[in-house]
């Protein structure tokens, strides 16, 4: 049930589309109809065309868990009617979706005035760009920020806009980040907690997700669910939201972080940052406690029993009597220098504890080691280095009595050199054909295999690890581990033993430069398995790293192949005389050569100061190459696998056109039989002239993608009918060389009939010339290319459009309009081009110009569109603009 909450009436009035809710459910929701609050405010924030009711998993869950504490304390959650907007798509919303936040969180801390424990701030947790939304409140001047002190984003798009279709939406991103980076000081009050999706997450890829740690204050924590406890999974894009693992770990965290004098979130940044690691980065199978005590009693009547063994292994089941295991350490500290424990038993209770300087067999006062250990999803794992804990004389390990409860308990010395084996990577253009390969022979419970020179994001590869027992009695799983030291985005996967397990290595973000950790596959085993660890480059995996890092650049290499081909047409038809086909034309012109080289060598001579003053000094935007190229080694060659892509695109895009337009004149010419192909002297004719007026206006008026969109149909309406048209010259001439040989072959009985019909042939071959139909099927192919270029505007601009048709009940005008000028210029081109004519163009001056201008458009097009994509329509409207000057001068 989601209660709407009465807004002020300015506030409802500047924000009709907006609303804002409050969730409940049973008795719950009926105690609330009078807005009595009395728990902690927490605002869901939905993303790119989500609902406020995406609430339901958070609130149901919270008011699950405050009914078993009998409503101790307990969560209000409210939620923000975005109306489904499509922000991701359309950054002109951003700034407005910002400002009415800021007022629902007025609203909401006023319905608590005048409580006993009346919270000061409120919680926000956002999905997707409601993630950024909550943090552009910190943008505001009139935003105060100790409004929030707590923010959890789920799969929000952090560093930069996925598809960058417009300037308002990369302008946002900039003010935001920026102004993170600048007032970082004045964040460390704020706790904000990023979840990335992890691979199964195929629209925001969780490198994007990653905060920058603010300052010294590490304020901000980023995470990928497959590496958060007791998740262990990826998400897709939406199933993060209700995801069940991650909805309770989040619970979990915000019961933990609450004051038991404020009845609120906790003030304390370290205590914040504190729970958040317990429950998402390292958990311990330990209930969270602020300050647990330094020292534990070990009481109880149980059997104190001294171990000497550097192996020791126990099963229990349904034993009545509690143990202590104590393993001297005097003894190992020269022969090891780790011990590790791994428990079965997934309790929250303690099980390891270390003893200071104790000389008997028994130890009453002992430190709690089980703050030290990890969950994993089938035991609890703890590693202590000796030498970090020289006080300690002996380890204990505690056995309570079970009922019925089967566990097995594993502890061992051993040497970290003997544990740990370096695995060279295979080179990224192996493409598979060669392998690394160790075997792993000792009989360990742990291994960690350091995958050496894995560091970038285009590296992918395929692990094959093969384990052989000895015997064939049960056993636990196997639980395989890639860690990544830099960030915690870790993959678990869990294994039957023996059993061949494929592991997918792969990156979300590259090593920083200061760092030389090296990822690790951590190998929790059985003691009496051998293990074989292949490794392979993965072709297919690179491939698609290098499409999730980049698919959002695509367009830009699209729109740039189709450019070199309407050059390479508009040249061939100076020197021949002829229009080639599009396709034969992009497989001769569209080279990557022509473009790739001469970035790379602007990008080079970025690096030297000079040149780079000069390029300021010319107020020229950076390269967007620039950028990538400094984040990555590897990227010249990547943006020449775009570019093979973008051809491929292109091509196809090409064909299905072809296609099309078939398809369409086929039954245009079946339904309508066209009459004599009537053509168009003049460029604007009066009517043309009113619906360039009419179509400005709308442009103006209302918007500028709707009126694309309306000459883009009326350009496809003409090219359908110039291939109409086309066809039927053809169809004439065609039947026109028929007739002529039926007539030659009558009997010399009918001399003059034939000769009456051969003139009448040569009257009609006359007047419809083999010349003006090469010249139509020229005309044809030009438009074609055009009506290609042009379709990647209106599939550019389609965003905004409808984002205003969805909003059209609450404003007949878009505001702001990323592409009104841009459509107005374009209405007026298209209106000429539909009546232009490719034989007008041999006698122009700038013909010449023209199809050698595209050639750097398509340069600039790659060099300054991949990170901004809104800017691709300008290069392309640039070029029909001299294509129409053509048809002029």
């Amino acid at each position: 049930m989601q209660q709407k909450i009465k807004l002020p009436k300015k506030t409802a009035r500047r924000y009709p589309a907006y609303e804002l809710y409050l969730y409940g459910e049973g008795n719950y929701a009926e105690e609330n109809k009078n807005l009595l609050l009395t728990g902690i405010p927490v605002l869901f924030l939905p993303g790119n065309a989500g609902s406020y009711k995406q609430v339901r998993s958070l609130g149901s869950i919270a008011l699950r868990k405050a009914e078993d504490i009998d409503f101790k304390y307990h969560f209000n959650f409210f939620s923000v009617n975005f109306n489904e907007e499509l922000v991701a798509l359309y950054g002109g919303s951003l700034q407005r979706q910002t400002k009415f936040v800021h007022e629902c969180i007025k609203v909401i801390l006023k319905l608590y005035r005048d409580r006993e424990f009346a919270p000061t701030s409120v919680a926000i947790v956002g999905h997707s760009m409601g993630g950024l939304v909550a943090r552009a409140l910190l943008t505001l001047k009139n935003f105060k920020p100790e409004l929030i002190n707590l923010l959890v984003t789920q799969a929000t798009p952090h560093v930069a806009p996925v598809m960058p279709l417009d300037k308002y939406l990369t302008d946002f991103y900039t003010a935001v980040n920026d102004h993170w980076i600048l007032k970082a000081q004045d964040l460390r009050n704020l706790t904000t907690l990023s979840v990335a999706g992890g691979f199964r997450d195929y629209q925001v890829r969780s490198g994007l997700a990653f905060l920058p740690r603010l300052s010294q204050h590490d304020s901000a924590l980023s995470v990928v669910s497959s590496g958060v406890p007791r998740a262990w999974a990826s998400t897709d894009h939406l199933s993060i939201v209700w995801c069940k693992e991650l909805i309770l770990a989040t619970i979990r965290a915000f019961f933990d972080l609450i004051d038991e004098d404020t009845r609120q979130i906790t003030e304390d940044p370290k205590k914040r940052m504190s729970v958040l690691n317990h429950h998402f980065v390292r958990h311990p199978a330990k209930i969270f406690e602020e300050s647990p005590e330094a020292f534990t009693e070990l009481t109880g009547a149980f059997t104190w029993i001294t171990v000497k063994a550097s192996k020791w292994t126990y099963s229990v089941y349904n034993d009545s009597d509690g143990k202590y295991f104590t393993f001297p350490l005097a003894s190992h500290r020269k022969s090891s220098s780790h011990v590790y424990c791994e428990n079965s038993m997934l309790d929250t209770s303690s099980w390891i504890y270390g003893c200071m300087n104790s000389n008997s067999s028994m130890c009453l006062e002992a430190t709690d080691l089980s703050w030290r250990a990890e969950l994993l999803p089938t035991t609890k794992v703890v590693i202590l280095k000796l030498q970090d804990y020289p006080s300690l004389s002996h380890i204990v390990i505690q056995v309570p009595p079970t009922a019925g409860n089967k566990y097995t308990l594993d502890c061992e010395f051993f040497q970290e050199d003997s544990r740990t084996v370096q695995l060279p990577v295979t080179h990224l253009f192996s493409f598979g054909l060669s392998s690394s390969k160790i075997v792993l022979n000792s009989t360990g419970l742990l291994y960690n295999v350091q995958l050496q020179h894995f560091n970038q994001i285009y590296q992918a590869f395929k692990i094959h690890v093969e384990s052989h027992c000895q015997s064939l009695k049960e056993r636990k799983p196997n639980v395989y581990r890639l860690h990544i030291p830099w960030s915690h985005e870790d993959s678990i996967i869990v294994a039957k033993v023996p059993s061949l397990t494929e592991i997918s290595a792969k990156l979300h973000i590259a090593r920083p430069q200061n760092d030389s950790r090296v990822p690790e596959l951590n190998i929790y085993s059985s003691s009496d398995c051998h293990y074989e660890v292949i490794l392979q480059t993965s072709l297919t995996q690179i491939l698609g790293q290098i499409i999730r890092f980049h698919a959002g650049a695509l367009p830009a290499y699209v729109v740039s192949n189709i450019l070199l081909t309407y050059g390479g047409q508009l040249s061939t038809w100076i020197s021949t005389g002829q229009c080639p086909d599009f396709t034969l034309e992009l497989v001769r012109t569209a080279k990557p050569y022509k473009v790739e080289p001469l970035i790379s060598v602007v990008v080079f001579l970025q690096g030297f100061n000079w040149f780079r003053e000069i390029w300021e000094s010319l107020s020229l935007p950076e390269v967007d190459a620039a950028a990538l190229s400094s984040q990555d080694t590897w990227f010249p060659l990547v943006s020449l696998i775009l570019f093979l892509f973008g051809t491929g695109i292109a091509y196809w895009s090409g064909v299905f056109f072809s296609l099309s337009l078939r398809l369409f004149s086929s039954l245009w010419f079946t339904l309508i039989r066209p009459t004599a192909p009537r053509r168009d002297t003049k460029l604007l004719t009066p009517r043309g002239l009113c619906g360039v007026l009419s179509l400005a206006l709308v442009s103006w008026t209302t918007c500028g993608a709707f009126a694309i969109v309306i000459i883009y149909l009326q350009y496809w309406f003409k090219v359908i009918k110039l291939h109409v048209n086309v066809r039927a010259e053809q169809n004439m001439i065609n039947g026109d060389s028929d007739g002529s040989k039926e007539t030659s072959q009558n009997s010399s009985n009918d001399t003059v009939k034939n000769q009456s019909s051969i003139d009448c042939t040569s009257k009609a071959t006359q007047s419809l010339p083999n010349s003006t139909a090469a010249e139509a099927v020229n005309n044809l192919k030009m438009h074609v290319t055009i009506l290609n270029l042009f379709t990647w505007i209106v599939l550019l601009n389609l965003p905004s459009l409808i984002y205003w048709l969805k909003n059209l009940r609450y404003s007949v005008s878009l505001d702001p309009d990323p592409c009104r000028s841009t459509a107005i210029i374009l209405v007026c081109i298209l209106e000429l081009l539909i009546n232009s004519n490719i034989s007008e163009l041999k006698s122009s001056k700038l013909l010449k110009i023209a199809a050698k201008v595209p050639l750097p458009l398509s340069v600039a097009m790659v060099a300054f569109g991949r990170l901004h994509l809104y800017k691709v329509p300008h290069f392309v409207t640039f070029s029909l603009l001299l294509h129409v000057l053509c048809c002029i001068v």
